[in-house]
């Protein structure tokens, strides 16, 4: 089929840029990592899943500084994850598989900065002609319900204490998925909830027995993950 032209240069450029980073990566990052891909066509054993958001700043191969083969990846709007029995789709069959199939000892929920979906749950103006990314989002209405009434913040500090309530709320509603919730009862998975800041790089980890978020490498690693009951 012969190449047909985009609509303008811009969208050409866009393109290109991809084809170019392609060519780039199958004729000078592969060769060096051959041997890799090799044992990664036919097997694949992650860290662990890292669900975040499909904001296009946030890498998460790039911030953690990962391989191929290293995290279980999952990005969607607002770095949700439903409850279990609700909208049980690319989410939770990503949580099961991961946890069940694969075996994945940490999952980590990264919200970030700067988030539009977070914006948007404050504003839900902004979702007119867009019902099912408003829809999505009612799975983060139980953050914005906990910041209103016990807030109390500055409107320009709203945003952030938001993105936090959200990944503990997320947390929560990843707890209830009988995969998850039966490793964590026995000690055998971890789970994290992160805020990263394009801006700067700084992650913060939230501390459930301290109920904060404090950012990594200042003292012992934050945790989320509950204590085990077996």
């Amino acid at each position: 089929m012969p190449y047909k032209k985009l609509k303008s240069a811009d969208d050409d450029n866009a393109l290109q840029q991809i084809i170019d980073g392609y060519m780039h990566f199958h004729e000078e990052v592969y060769p060096q990592q051959e041997e890799l891909f090799r044992k990664l066509a036919f097997e694949q054993t992650p860290k662990a899943m890292f669900i975040t958001c499909a904001d296009s700043r946030v890498v998460p191969e790039l911030i953690t500084q990962s391989s191929p083969g290293d995290l279980f990846v999952t990005r969607n709007v607002g770095n949700v994850v439903p409850p279990y029995g609700q909208m049980m789709g690319g989410v939770s069959t990503a949580i099961e598989y991961a946890v069940v199939a694969l075996g994945v000892k940490h999952i980590i929920i990264c919200g970030h900065s700067d988030c539009g979906a977070m914006k948007a749950v404050l504003d839900p103006a902004q979702l007119k002609g867009m019902p099912t990314v408003k829809s999505w989002l009612q799975h983060s209405e139980v953050a914005k319900i906990v910041v209103q009434e016990n807030c109390g913040c500055a409107d320009h500090t709203t945003l952030g204490i938001l993105t936090e309530e959200n990944v503990v709320a997320q947390l929560g509603h990843l707890a209830t998925h009988p995969s998850v919730a039966s490793r964590l009862a026995r000690g055998d998975l971890f789970i994290h909830g992160w805020v990263y800041d394009i801006e700067t790089s700084q992650i913060r980890a939230y501390d459930t027995e301290k109920g904060e978020f404090r950012r990594i490498g200042d003292g012992p690693l934050p945790m989320a993950t509950p204590r085990p009951r077996y």
